[in-house]
């Protein structure tokens, strides 16, 4: 049995567990991180000595790291088209899912999810709001002009590196903040979201993640 330690609103578990879906792998996700704590133990620390999740262990395999447990997984036990035999095939599609790691999301994150959701509201000031926007714009018409060639990352086939793209979209579509319109995008997020495993392990609601004061005693 596959075991992974993560919260299950955070979007690097939400990686791994999409992955495990699509690839009808026996699994079982235990509550770890933020208000679950956990992550601070020896054990713990053990299997993530940075004390975050996501965690995975696989019979004596333990790893973090969110993109290397998805592409232990899908080199383990998946197959073509999914997981390409060819490097020449599968390295340009891997390029785009490390841009995703490396460009999109933290611009994503901290630009717009973090003062949106994770910050006081009273922080946020318009001035703050558009700069985010005016910052992931750029990148996510990068993306959309990639997806044109879709349907999906490989062309017909839906890969493991759409998983890597695609896991961040359901934040990017459902925070309060002004878009560019971008129907490749748009129509990407569409199929995505009409995938089982999808709707199951990415749409999750962040509203626990929200924001709230302190009582004051």
């Amino acid at each position: 049995m596959i075991t992974v330690y993560g919260r299950a609103t955070s979007s690097n578990v939400q990686i791994v567990m999409w992955t495990l879906a699509e690839l009808g792998l026996a699994h079982e996700r235990l509550d770890y991180g933020d208000v679950h704590g956990g992550t601070d133990t020896p054990a713990y620390r053990a299997m993530n000595p940075m004390g975050l999740v996501p965690a995975l262990r696989d019979g004596d395999v333990a790893l973090f790291e969110s993109a290397a447990i998805h592409r232990y997984l899908c080199a383990r036990y998946g197959a073509a088209p999914f997981w390409p035999e060819d490097p020449a095939r599968r390295g340009p599609l891997d390029a785009w899912a490390e841009w995703i790691k490396t460009a999109f999301m933290p611009t994503l994150l901290t630009g717009l999810f973090y003062p949106l959701v994770r910050a006081d509201p009273a922080l946020l000031t318009p001035a703050k709001l558009v700069e985010g926007e005016a910052a992931i714009a750029p990148l996510a018409t990068l993306l959309d002009a990639r997806l044109g060639q879709g349907p999906w990352l490989a062309g017909d086939a839906f890969t493991f590196a759409d998983i890597l793209t695609g896991h961040g979209l359901y934040r990017y579509f459902e925070m309060p903040f002004t878009r560019p319109d971008l129907p490749n995008l748009a129509a990407y997020y569409a199929r995505l979201r009409a995938r089982p495993a999808y709707a199951q392990h990415v749409c999750v609601s962040y509203e626990p993640l929200r924001f709230r004061p302190k009582e004051t005693p």
